[in-house]
């Protein structure tokens, strides 16, 4: 069985940190890139962070670069997003998902249930 699990999430003050972690099992993780996104209420869902499991590379939406490290621990097929200076804006679910084709956010073949991010001002 497929099974993609965030944890991390909870409520943290505006300039605080999270980390967010992905946990895979069923299918072969090196094969696929592992993308995080969000959705703030009342607002669509946008990628955030993705990572080649394959080769490492990664890459950042502009609202996280220089704020958010999306890394993996291949040996415990699990992928993290480090959440520096958080902001109000943040304010969102973080959904993981498993991407089989070259890019990011697109075409994701699974995705987990998602964990809740709040961040106060």
């Amino acid at each position: 069985e497929v099974q993609l699990v965030e944890s991390g999430g909870g409520l943290v003050q505006a300039g605080g940190s999270l980390r967010l972690s992905c946990a895979a099992s069923g299918f072969t993780f090196d094969d696929y890139n592992i993308n995080w996104f969000r959705q703030a209420p009342g607002k669509e869902r946008e990628g955030v962070s993705c990572i080649s499991i394959s080769d490492g590379s990664t890459y950042y939406a502009d609202s996280a670069k220089g704020r958010f490290t999306i890394s993996s621990d291949n040996a415990k097929n699990t992928v993290y997003l480090q959440m520096n200076s958080l902001k109000p804006e943040d304010t969102a679910v973080y959904y993981c998902a498993a991407g089989s084709g070259l890019g990011c956010y697109y075409g994701m073949n699974y995705w987990g249930k998602g964990t809740l991010v709040t961040v106060s001002s």
